[in-house]
């Protein structure tokens, strides 16, 4: 199979689907482009493309992994799943939902400091392709790499995915530190925190947890919660403003996959017995439990602790 002029087949029409799309089309591969709103059949788009890009949201995983799957896929077919979330019905990474789906076929998770917009506009930016089938994130590797995106890979999966997705429910907290203006020190000191309670998540969900200092964790959770294009940023930026969580999300462009994953990582923290302050705030946050101010002095009157007491590599 010749990846120097492959043909790529996205699936999701959204921001970041066509922002990877670009990508590839400027390294001059073939492109096909598949949305459930669309008029194009999914048996087109994919017939001929080794390699399947889904950049659909969470919510639709589920429904596309199943139309896919009824079509009987080549096994050589690499799926390559772009997307950050939790399945709220099973409680699995977009990646894991694949993978049951096509046990048979290599799943690739793309994720790091991506912000669609400026990825859109080709400045500068670096991702992290992962996978169990290391080569199959080498041929992906050498589909998106070029001068201003710069592919690193690795054989970690859930790791990988869980930074992306778990650094959703902390943008939404550093939404409400600046909205409420707590200043730069609060913002230091809730993402130095926040870093342990993911890897904490992590490695209880079998993921390493030097991942999470690489650029799908630690970037990711640096770039998502210091900027105003994070969708899951201005959520929390919002509630801080005393708008409600149904007004926000009416007017927001997208979809903030932070609110569901929050929700989804609550139901898995109690089944598992798994510590996660922050998070914990903010679902009640989210839910209305508490004031921005309520959830800020909880996190405030925690009781005292060595800082690596719970703090597990």
């Amino acid at each position: 199979m010749n990846i120097s002029a492959s043909i790529v087949a996205i699936l999701g029409t959204g921001v970041w689907g066509t922002a990877l799309g670009t990508i590839a089309k400027n390294n001059h591969h073939d492109l096909r482009f598949w949305s459930h709103r669309g008029t194009v059949s999914l048996e087109s788009v994919v017939r001929d493309a080794p390699i399947i890009v889904s950049a659909v949201s969470m919510k639709g995983v589920l429904t596309t992994a199943s139309k896919l799957r009824s079509l009987n896929l080549a096994s050589d077919k690499i799926i390559v799943t772009a997307t950050k979330g939790l399945d709220p019905k099973t409680t699995n990474t977009p990646s894991q939902v694949w993978q049951k789906a096509f046990p048979h076929n290599p799943v690739v998770v793309l994720s790091g400091p991506n912000l669609s917009q400026e990825i859109a506009q080709s400045l500068p930016a670096a991702t992290v392709l992962a996978s169990n089938d290391l080569a199959a994130a080498e041929r992906v590797q050498e589909i998106f790499a070029s001068d201003t995106f710069r592919v690193y890979v690795n054989q970690d999966p859930i790791g990988t995915e869980l930074g992306g997705t778990l650094k959703n429910v902390i943008a939404i907290a550093a939404g409400v530190c600046d909205g409420m203006n707590l200043g730069t020190n609060a913002k230091a000191a809730l993402l130095t925190r926040a870093l342990p309670e993911m890897i904490r998540i992590g490695t209880h969900l079998g993921a390493s947890g030097e991942t999470f200092f690489g650029l799908s964790g630690l970037g990711d959770l640096i770039a998502t919660c210091d900027s105003p294009l994070s969708r899951n940023y201005q959520v929390g930026y919002g509630l801080a403003q005393g708008k409600t969580l149904s007004e926000i999300l009416e007017n927001l462009e997208g979809t903030a996959e932070g609110v569901n994953t929050t929700n989804v990582l609550v139901k898995i923290a109690d089944l598992e017995a798994i510590a996660i302050p922050i998070a914990r705030q903010v679902h009640r946050l989210l839910r209305g439990k508490i004031t921005p101010q309520e959830a800020i002095q909880a996190l405030m009157e925690r009781d005292l602790k060595p800082e690596f007491c719970d703090l597990d590599l």
